[in-house]
């Protein structure tokens, strides 16, 4: 996907409702200056060229009783089944992401369990009948950066300069 240009005033919302998706829409047009209908159309716009992907309430899986978070690197047996493995993992409500990449692995999956006794069931039962030749599991003690990435400054434009 291409990146997009962003004028200040897309800068401006993208910064503000990375900090909090549930502000008021005219909140953010009083700081940035401008109407509440600029806002809506700017949010639309800024949906429709896939710049924000939506807004959603996070939950935490530690209070649901989801006390582990492991990242596993998957081999398969058959590479070429790749999709035929992603569309499986869609149906595993504990895989949260899963990741094509370079290196060793395959693929690279985050997945939460209630705790290691689940966590070793879901890989047994759930993810070794995918085909897998093996696995690597790391698991997670703690996050200790979790953050949006932040919105990039506006590129300068080269200054021309004439001799006189």
């Amino acid at each position: 996907m291409a990146s997009h240009k962003l004028d200040s005033l897309d800068r401006k919302i993208l910064e503000m409702v990375a900090e909090d998706a549930r502000v008021p829409f005219l909140e953010v047009a009083r700081v940035c200056n401008v109407s509440g209908a600029a806002i809506h159309q700017r949010i639309a716009k800024l949906r429709a060229m896939g710049v924000l992907k939506g807004s959603q309430f996070i939950i935490n899986p530690e209070a649901i009783g989801y006390e582990t978070c492991a990242y596993i690197g998957l081999y398969l047996k058959d590479p070429e089944s790749f999709d035929d493995v992603v569309e499986k993992l869609r149906d595993i409500p504990e895989v949260t992401e899963c990741h094509y990449t370079t290196g060793g692995f395959d693929m690279f999956i985050k997945i939460y369990a209630r705790n290691n006794h689940h966590l070793l069931n879901t890989i047994h039962d759930r993810l070794q009948p995918l085909g897998l030749s093996r696995s690597e599991t790391i698991v997670s003690f703690n996050a200790v950066i979790d953050r949006q990435l932040p919105i990039p400054e506006a590129e300068r434009e080269e200054e021309e300069y004439t001799e006189e």
